[in-house]
């Protein structure tokens, strides 16, 4: 355990990394049950209003990935230094992440459909993240063998194609497959052999003049999306917390 730590984490510099990637998850967490207990109306915990004006966490979360940012740049890849700021940008980072869907639409819809947005770039955030970090750095380590070095130089080849099926995974729009993908390879090489989205780049490209391909990605996206919307949504309820629910129009009386 010692010399694996040493030649993946210690030496190639990915101790920073690993604490920025603790202090992310965690900071996710951590906000997603205070708002999720200020939602509630439980707990000390309110919304910092002052003279009225709301306050977003993603304030102190540019501030502090800000600071960290730049102070890791300075502070290099190794010593206590680089720990600290590393842990200051992830914390900043999860709290910015965490509001990532009010900074594209501009609104606070934290608590709508859109702000589920904000749980998938999370998730998204952390699985890239957990990539590097499971990536070994076969050329960051001083010492290795020529046998070593051999499995090093195919590893570094099984990720280059493994990275063509993942871009070609985004390019047919199935964005949640080219991140499983990152991860297990197998997964990549399957969407980047079936249909692509409809509305994906690769769709618009491709499939203009091949109106069966096209008709056939549509239903297949429908099944889909039939299929999988519902498991989705839980599990985007179970860790961000199920947004509000929009009340419907009265009917209107004939």
């Amino acid at each position: 355990m010692g010399h694996w730590w040493h030649d993946n984490i210690a030496e190639p510099g990915k101790l920073p990394l690993l604490l920025a990637l603790a202090a992310f998850v965690l900071t996710f967490a951590i906000t997603r049950t205070i708002t999720r207990m200020i939602r509630a109306g439980k707990g000390p915990f309110r919304n910092i209003t002052p003279g009225g004006m709301h306050i977003h966490h993603v304030v102190p979360g540019v501030v502090l990935s800000v600071v960290g940012g730049f102070g890791a740049v300075a502070s290099g890849r190794h010593g206590v230094a680089a720990g600290v700021f590393a842990v200051i940008f992830g914390v900043g980072a999860g709290l910015v992440l965490d509001e990532f869907a009010l900074i594209l639409h501009l609104d606070d819809v934290y608590w709508t459909e859109e702000g589920r947005q904000s749980v998938e770039v999370v998730v998204l955030t952390a699985s890239l993240v957990l990539l590097v970090l499971a990536g070994f750095s076969p050329l960051g380590v001083d010492d290795v063998s020529d046998e070593e070095q051999e499995s090093r130089l195919g590893l570094i080849t099984t990720y280059v194609i493994n990275f063509c099926f993942v871009l070609i995974c985004l390019f047919k729009g199935k964005l949640r497959m080219a991140v499983l993908g990152t991860l297990v390879p197998f997964v990549a090489l399957v969407g980047a052999i079936r249909l692509a989205r409809p509305a994906s780049p690769w769709a618009r490209r491709f499939y203009p003049h091949r109106h069966r391909t096209r008709s056939r990605a549509m239903l297949r996206a429908y099944h889909h999306d039939v299929r999988w919307a519902g498991p989705r949504r839980k599990f985007q309820d179970l860790i961000g917390g199920a947004p509000d629910r929009v009340p419907l129009p009265p009917a209107r009386k004939s």
